[in-house]
Formats: structure tokens, C-alpha cells, sequence
């Protein structure tokens, strides 16, 4: 006797300010999001180590580290089983890595939108000052024209 299930999709789900993400791609998606955060590790509960900085990369490779020094975290994906979005009290969302009984939570300290503003403000900052020294440097090079000596 054989039986036919029906083909039956589960939809992906929505996991909205809370929840266990388990996909690498969503866990690396979530984490290239963050510039400067808190974090806290911590090994069975008790804490190991606490700080700020900033989020300078997130990879995935089974082959390397997640660092976390000189106020700088490159985040590796395969150094977690899973990531569990939490909030605080105050309705802000951080990032708990796990694996096993260790636990990188991050905090962020600003948001992607704040990011991108702040990314957006340093180039224009930097267009404005590559301007200026160019604009220094055609009007040194028309002064040296027009100055010839007698």
C-alpha cells in the first residue's frame, strides 16, 4: 500500500523584532546591517568579556574565526548554531549569536539608517574637500601663468 501526501509548501517565515533565525543567509543578511554595537559574551551564563565597537565584517566560512578585538568584530555566520532576535525593555532590538553555551549578544548603537547617513554625510564631506584642494590647485596653476617675471 503506498500513500500520496499533496505537495505542500510551508511558507518561509516572518520573524518580526523576535525570534530564532537559523538560516546562514538571514543570520549574514541581520548582521550586514550593523556598524557600531555593544557587545557581550559570555560562556554558561557567566560573563567573559563586554565593549563597544564596530562591525567591520560578516562572512561565512567554516574554515575561520569570529574576532573580536581592538574595538573592531568580523563575524563569521558558521561560528553560531543560531541567532535569536530579542527586545529590551525599551522595544530595542539586539542580537543574541549562540553556540552551545556561549553567547555573543550585540546591541546595536545605532540603526542602518543612521549608518547610511553617516556614510552618506563622509563622502559628500569628501567630495567637498577633494573640490576645495583641486579648486586650490587650478587657481595656483592661473596664478603661476599669469605671473611672469620682468
Amino acid at each position: 500500500m503506498t500513500y500520496h501526501l499533496p505537495d505542500t509548501q510551508i511558507p518561509a517565515p516572518c520573524i518580526v523584532n523576535t525570534g530564532v533565525v537559523v538560516n546562514k543567509h538571514d543570520i549574514r543578511q541581520l548582521l550586514s546591517d550593523l556598524g557600531r554595537v555593544r557587545y557581550v559574551y559570555t560562556q554558561e551564563n557567566q560573563l567573559q568579556n563586554e565593549g563597544e565597537g564596530d562591525v567591520v565584517e560578516v562572512f561565512a566560512n567554516p574554515q575561520r574565526s569570529t574576532l573580536v578585538a581592538n574595538h573592531s568584530l568580523y563575524l563569521n555566520i558558521y561560528s553560531f548554531d543560531y541567532l535569536e532576535l530579542k527586545q529590551s525593555p525599551e522595544a530595542e532590538t539586539y542580537f543574541d549569536l549562540v553556540q552551545e553555551s556561549t553567547c555573543l549578544r550585540l546591541i546595536p548603537l545605532s540603526t542602518p539608517l543612521q549608518e547610511r547617513r553617516e556614510r552618506f554625510f563622509n563622502a559628500n564631506a569628501m567630495e567637498a574637500m577633494m573640490d576645495q584642494v583641486l579648486s586650490a590647485r587650478w587657481d595656483a596653476e592661473i596664478d603661476d601663468d599669469t605671473c611672469e617675471p620682468f
